[in-house]
């Protein structure tokens, strides 16, 4: 199974188009029904872009799906997982079209950068993703750490 993983930065061009980092484009085809296809959702923590194949966007829908349908915290997270997605594909080049709304969101202007995350990536601004990076190096390092001895991410278990 494919995973989003590194950092990569690319150009966005004048038409709002921005070319897909290849390793991420192979793991779209891994995680996506059809290989292909991508939805896109404005981060609901960040000032950037979260990316999602396929079949990763559907286990949002089979999350919602367990949420009583009547509440209010069903119909805000309806909202934020169907009203502000985007389904983009991408051209024979790789490239898509991020939505203005998205790059406005996310503060893009000729530059973006792609961070894999395994099952998602996130589009950022390269400075704001630097930052977002160096922050979360710094959090996650015990947790890297009982990750990387115990290989479970929990304490004292799986050694």
């Amino acid at each position: 199974m494919g995973h989003f993983l590194g950092t990569h930065q690319n150009r966005l061009d004048v038409k709002g188009r921005v070319s897909v980092p290849a390793s991420f484009r192979a793991a779209l085809r891994d995680l996506s029904d059809d290989g292909a296809g991508l939805v896109l959702l404005p981060s609901n923590r960040y000032a950037c872009i979260d990316g999602y194949s396929r079949i990763a966007y559907d286990r949002l829908g089979q999350r919602l799906a367990q949420m009583d349908v009547l509440s209010e915290e069903y119909e805000d997270t309806a909202l934020y997982i169907y009203g502000d997605a985007y389904a983009v594909e991408s051209d024979k080049e790789g490239r898509i079209v991020l939505p203005e709304p998205l790059v406005a969101h996310a503060g893009l202007t000729e530059s973006v950068m792609f961070k894999g995350l395994g099952e998602i990536f996130q589009i950022w601004e390269p400075q704001a993703g630097e930052r977002r990076s160096t922050d979360a190096r710094s959090r996650a390092r015990p947790g890297a750490a009982r990750v990387a001895t115990t290989g479970t991410g929990a304490t004292g278990a799986g050694t």
